[in-house]
């Protein structure tokens, strides 16, 4: 059920009195009490008139928040977009060839092409720092440079900050999406413990994304099947869904010049069938998460 906008509005008011007064009570110190609940009302007065204006321009088009203005995400969420994607990635060591920020890159195009699927949702700002292992005595992906790390409990904390923020203004369903297998335990944990808070929203965790059988479908749809391993932290799939983003990132003109254009026993040229096979490659692991979002959304009862 979504909340009435006069309670949104209400709880925004609220949090800009907070914030607002103890920076006008530094700054004016010999004000009276009847002075400085004057200049609140006023302030107040102000910042309810502003989340009411309308907006001056016409929207931008985009499923990114961090790429809308909040006018923007205030208006699509009083028309019925009611949903938020908390996409989870990570910084980690992936072979000679590959970025660091694999999975964050794989989830620039899902992340959109499942929101605009879906039809009533926005993407919250990928969460590019996730556990990759022991920061003080490294331990996994830790051990080679460029990776980051956070420690588990920070990752929940900053998970459980970011959906509530979402939650705050009015989204109903907050989902959350992890391109990778370190990310599973923390985005569960934190679903479970905001449903077992909240009353009026609903956090859903959808392993489906992670778990959507990439292999299978390049075998049995495509007919690409990786005859070898190269024994580094890389696949076809993977690359493919990059390369539909940025063929830079992994590497692509540097990889043909040096004749190491493949990965696993495929290669990955010509660079415009590598994509096209990425978007297809895609376009099934959208398919698959989209469904799974529905039924947990239905299952909500919300």
């Amino acid at each position: 059920m979504r909340l009435p906008s006069s309670i949104v509005t209400a709880s925004l008011a609220a949090c800009s009195i907070l914030a607002l007064s103890a920076s006008a009570l530094a700054q004016q110190p010999d004000m009276t009490p009847e002075q400085r609940a004057q200049m609140m009302a006023e302030r107040e007065a102000r910042t309810q008139a502003e989340l009411v204006s309308e907006r001056p321009i016409a929207a931008y088009n985009s499923v990114w928040i961090e790429e809308l203005t909040w006018m923007e995400v205030r208006d699509l969420l009083a028309s019925g977009t009611n949903t938020a994607i908390i996409a989870t990635g990570g910084m980690e060591q992936n072979g000679p060839y590959v970025a660091t920020g694999k999975h964050n890159y794989v989830l620039q195009g899902t992340c959109e092409a499942i929101a605009l699927e879906l039809g009533n949702a926005l993407c919250a700002p990928i969460m590019k720092l996730v556990p990759e292992g022991d920061i003080d005595e490294p331990s996994g992906h830790m051990r080679y440079p460029g990776t980051i790390s956070l420690r588990q409990e920070t990752f929940e904390a900053v998970l459980d900050d970011v959906a509530s923020s979402l939650k705050a203004h009015g989204f109903e369903h907050i989902v959350f999406i992890g391109d990778s297998g370190g990310n599973v335990d923390g985005m569960r944990n934190t679903a479970a413990a905001l449903n077992e808070r909240w009353y009026d929203a609903y956090a859903h965790f959808i392993p489906e994304y992670y778990q959507y059988g990439g292999g299978d479908f390049l075998e049995q749809e495509l007919g690409i099947v990786q005859t070898e391993d190269d024994g580094i932290h890389d696949s076809f799939g993977i690359t493919a869904l990059m390369m539909v983003v940025d063929p830079t990132v992994v590497r692509y003109e540097q990889r043909v010049a040096a004749g190491l254009a493949k990965i696993n026993g495929v290669p990955i040229t010509p660079l415009d069938e590598t994509i096209e096979i990425g978007k297809q490659l895609m376009a099934y692991r959208t398919a698959v998460t989209v469904e799974k979002i529905r039924e947990s959304i239905a299952k909500a009862g919300m």
